[in-house]
């Protein structure tokens, strides 16, 4: 499906489902290691500080490790993942600030892209998320080009969205790359634009008047004796009865390689083009999961997506999917418990499930409370929670405690 923000608030766990679209989205980053070393890393998840680059200063991402080892306490904020980034940690963006990790970097990423989300911005009301401004909860779905996130709102149309579709590109991002909207016209979901009142009388008094013009012409049509050029090729059946010119066998064979060259180097975007199918080019598009199969990739239109900065389209591992998987494929998506307890003599393990099964009853308690209470699971409710617990658990091994 198309990714949703609402699905990764990093900040709270709430269930079995939440908890797996998180570890969707890190197990597939290293948690212990900065990426820096790895360049621009294809795809991985990024963060911001907005304690060490605020709103006044250029944006910058970090990659999960230093998130976790430099910033631990800083106030991060997710941005999900992000294509060929690098990251920031500790380089000029930061000022003073060294990362632990790789203290040495380069002062600048030149090819990381950097927009408002790096500053806790999203959409084209370029507002935060969550807006504590805005009492209306809409979702919001990400561009798989721009990377930026949109509410539903502003999208510039409506789409019940299916359990197969998997990406969304926004209207500005289809603009920039026109030739994709040859494609939505016979691949994409059908678009559901929204107008106002005033637009749809319009439009219908439009749609009658080519109606009435059509039966007029049809009616007239009736009515008109046929022309010697439409009696034409009834005179001139005999025609196709007149033997083909032999040919020679060299022509037959440059005749063949020509037709191979043909096929080969043909295009299948003009093929669509030439259908002459009309879509209104107004709205983000939604596309089902296997849409980036049919982009044409003869050479004209491989440079054409080079112009446009959207090659990345052509590479079946970009998607955020492929990302996930690669993820759920590694021991920590799988199965995280076992994971890190896999090193472990069994009565080690048995503590650890013990523990966890604690804590699980410990959240789920908490959980209840609040909803028995109405209260709304916040991050400083919850780090309060978590700091009980450990202030329990160190009364249990410390002494001075009792």
């Amino acid at each position: 499906m198309a990714v949703h923000k609402d699905d990764l608030d990093f900040d709270w766990v709430a269930n079995k489902e939440e908890l797996e679209e998180v570890l969707c989205v890190l197990a597939g980053s290293d948690p212990e290691n900065c990426s820096y070393s790895r360049g621009y890393v294809k795809r991985q998840a990024v963060f911001a500080c907005n304690t060490c680059t605020p709103k006044d200063r250029d944006p910058a991402g970090i990659c999960l490790a230093c998130a976790n080892t430099c910033h631990d306490g800083h106030d991060i904020f997710e941005l999900y993942t992000k294509r060929n980034f690098r990251c920031d940690c500790g380089n000029k963006r930061f000022g003073d600030f060294k990362c632990q990790l790789i203290p040495a970097k380069d002062q600048e990423n030149n090819k990381n892209l950097y927009n408002h989300n790096f500053w806790g911005c999203y959409c084209t009301c370029d507002r935060p998320y969550p807006d504590t401004d805005d009492q209306v909860n809409d979702e919001m779905i990400q561009c798989v080009v721009c990377e930026d996130w949109f509410h539903g709102k502003h999208l510039g149309c409506s789409v019940e969205e299916p359990e197969e579709l998997q990406e969304m590109v926004c209207e500005a991002c289809m603009n920039k790359a026109p030739f994709l909207w040859t494609y939505a016209e016979h691949f994409a979901v059908p678009p559901q634009i929204s107008v106002t009142k005033s637009e749809e009388e319009r439009d219908n008094n439009v749609v009658q008047d080519m109606q009435e013009e059509n039966d007029a012409d049809h009616k007239s049509s009736r009515n008109k004796e046929p022309s010697i050029d439409e009696e034409q090729p009834k005179q001139e059946e005999g025609a196709k009865r007149t033997p083909a010119v032999k040919r020679t066998h060299d022509e037959t064979m440059t005749g063949s390689r020509a037709e191979a060259t043909s096929t080969l180097e043909a295009c299948s975007l003009k093929e669509l083009q030439a259908r002459g199918l009309e879509r209104l080019r107004q709205g983000a598009v939604f596309w089902p999961c296997s849409w980036r199969s049919k982009l044409c990739t003869c050479t004209s239109c491989k440079k054409s997506y080079v112009s446009a900065g959207v090659q990345f389209l052509m590479d079946p591992s970009d998607t955020v999917l492929a990302y996930e998987q690669s993820g759920l494929d590694e021991p920590l998506g799988q199965n995280p418990l076992v994971a890190l307890t896999s090193s472990m003599d069994h009565v080690q393990q048995l503590e650890i499930i013990y523990r966890f099964k604690e804590i699980t009853k410990s959240v789920t308690s908490f959980l209840d409370q609040c909803a028995a209470d109405g209260k709304r699971v916040t991050v400083e409710g919850a780090q309060q929670f978590f700091e009980e617990l450990r202030a329990t658990k160190r009364c249990r091994t410390e002494p001075e405690c009792e």
